[in-house]
């Protein structure tokens, strides 16, 4: 696995369990709809690094700049801010989008009581488009392959930031049950997306 990797990659899993539970209302179960062979199957060549700066999601009507995230000074990964829900982060010691590898993208599923930029992940199935913008001008373009939703305490840590032989995308967001001791999610929705040859 790459250097990022590392034990970044553990804290990003674990505090993504301190998402905002403000808006109470438990989100329905994932559609974990398994792909049945997309334009993804296609070659695609990667594309040199450039910081992203916009993501759109069509298919749930989400779309907000990006902001880059890093690492706390505990080494946890940090999140957008829980005030500001609709606002989604680009993991910054991950790959850029379009890069080889996987590339991170974070929002909240709700905070400040009000839903968030992710709020509707848990819709997206295979096939669904995303595109982000980035800094050199050019607009990378996603096609979901699958969707999970997964227990915190089993996140998969390797399935989702280890090494991948071609330019892919993760979204991640928490869903499932609301536990309202902790003000929590108990689970995570995971977006797995491959880059597709159309860029503009």
């Amino acid at each position: 696995m790459r250097k990022w990797l590392g034990s970044a990659v553990v804290a990003l899993a674990l505090v993504l369990g301190a998402c905002s539970g403000e808006h109470e209302a438990t989100p329905p179960p994932v559609n974990s709809v398994p792909s049945q062979g997309t334009q993804t199957d296609q070659a695609v060549t990667a594309l040199p690094a450039s910081v992203p700066t916009q993501i759109s999601i069509p298919k749930i009507g989400a779309q907000s700049s990006l902001i880059a995230l890093g690492l706390n000074p505990d080494q946890t990964v940090e999140v957008p801010p829980v005030t500001q829900p609709m606002q989604a982060g680009w993991y910054d010691k991950a790959p850029t989008p379009g890069e080889l590898g996987p590339a991170i993208i974070l929002g909240h599923v709700d905070g400040n009581h009000k839903p968030g930029i992710f709020y509707r992940l848990k819709e997206m199935a295979a096939g669904d488009e995303i595109l982000v913008t980035r800094t050199d001008g050019t607009k990378a373009k996603f096609l979901v392959d699958r969707v999970k939703q997964v227990s915190k305490s089993e996140f998969p840590t390797d399935e989702v930031y280890g090494d991948t032989t071609k330019p892919e995308l993760r979204l991640i967001t928490c869903g499932g049950v609301f536990d309202k001791d902790a003000r929590s999610y108990k689970d995570n929705i995971i977006v797995f997306a491959s880059l597709v040859p159309s860029t503009t």
